[in-house]
């Protein structure tokens, strides 16, 4: 025998595994589906909706095939599409017209904007849904980020103060959870405080609370048209992606101050971090799956690369495997009605 060749196998295979056949549970589609450990339903599905100004507008965004920004009339009609498929929630981000914006981001204080219309609307026709609505500045100021700008600097405490009342106004118009984005230090306590005192006690925070310095969203900011404006990067108030313990610390803080469930953005690159923090504080977790993450999918779908719908569901059940309870994405009307089928 060659010295460099392998001593010839004498074991069987049920001597090599002590009779453990792994695969007797993998050989038949009903005896996969018994000892599944993860499931995706309807009911982990949160559909983000673009909104804008005008009536009977429907706009394809480019970089986001199949997903479009819609007029007040028709993200009515979109949510109550999403309570016929049972999705029990939507999220708005609108599209601010130019000549609204400002470098504080003012317009958000204006309690007919955009975002409170369309949540008054979208309330009065689906009760039942629940909205979930956005309270960082970026839709809103005319430099693209989401605080407010002062020579230079995104100055914290002033964006707080501002993103609150943004949220009572939310809360007033009839958002059930605010969830605000702009990774200002001490704005979930602060919009905790302003919602109480201002009666809305069970108006509940989402916190994104692990908001990363990410590339990947892209076609997010052509849909809110703030790309071209952004000047600088967000890296001085979003979290390093190279930091994980950063993020635990981000979150902590944000439950000290109130918020009522967690948020990982973006989605699939950070499962470990979605992990982490499952087992951390075991409070309800959430993932949001972005428009670059979306954007890939699409794409490579479309250039016959991978199947789209595979991958769609597989990247769905990730999140759940990951300790996600509900994951936003722009899937979910699809999802929805693959699962119901």
């Amino acid at each position: 025998m060659n010295k460099f060749s392998l001593p010839r196998q004498t074991r069987t295979v049920d001597e090599i595994t002590g009779s453990r056949r792994l695969r007797r549970m993998r050989k038949a589609d009903w005896s996969r589906r018994l000892v599944q450990e993860n499931h995706l339903t309807v009911d982990d599905l949160i559909w983000p909706l673009f909104l804008t100004d005008g009536e009977n507008r429907r706009e394809e965004i480019a970089a986001m095939p199949g997903v479009f920004r819609l007029s007040v009339d028709l993200a009515v009609k979109e949510a109550e599409r999403a309570a016929r498929l049972g999705i029990p929630a939507v999220a708005t981000f609108p599209q601010v017209d130019l000549s609204l914006k400002d470098d504080a981001g003012s317009e958000i204080l204006n309690s007919d904007n955009l975002i409170n219309r369309a949540t008054r609307a979208i309330k009065a026709a689906v009760p039942e849904i629940g909205i979930i609505t956005d309270g960082a500045l970026d839709p809103f100021t005319s430099h693209g980020h989401d605080g407010i700008l002062r020579d230079g600097i995104i100055v914290n405490d002033e964006t707080v103060e501002q993103v609150a009342a943004a949220a009572v106004l939310q809360a007033a118009a009839g958002s059930d959870i605010i969830a605000p984005s702009d990774m200002m230090d001490g704005r979930i306590g602060a919009i905790r405080d302003a919602l109480d005192a201002a009666g809305f006690q069970d108006v509940a925070i989402m916190s994104y609370a692990t908001k990363f310095a990410s590339a990947f969203y892209g076609p997010y900011r052509e849909a809110i048209g703030t790309q071209g404006l952004l000047k600088g990067d967000k890296k001085t108030y979003y979290i390093d992606h190279a930091n994980s313990d950063e993020a635990i610390r981000e979150t902590e803080q944000d439950l000290s101050e109130g918020a009522d469930m967690i948020m990982v953005k973006p989605g699939l690159p950070y499962l470990d971090i979605i992990r982490r923090l499952k087992d951390e504080f075991q409070m309800p977790t959430f993932a949001y799956q972005v428009s670059g993450e979306y954007a890939m999918i699409m794409a490579a779908a479309q250039n016959g690369w991978i199947d789209g719908d595979k991958a769609m569901m597989e990247s769905l059940l990730a999140f759940k495997r990951a300790g996600c309870d509900g994951i936003l994405t722009y899937f979910a009307p699809k999802v929805a009605e693959m699962l119901k089928g």
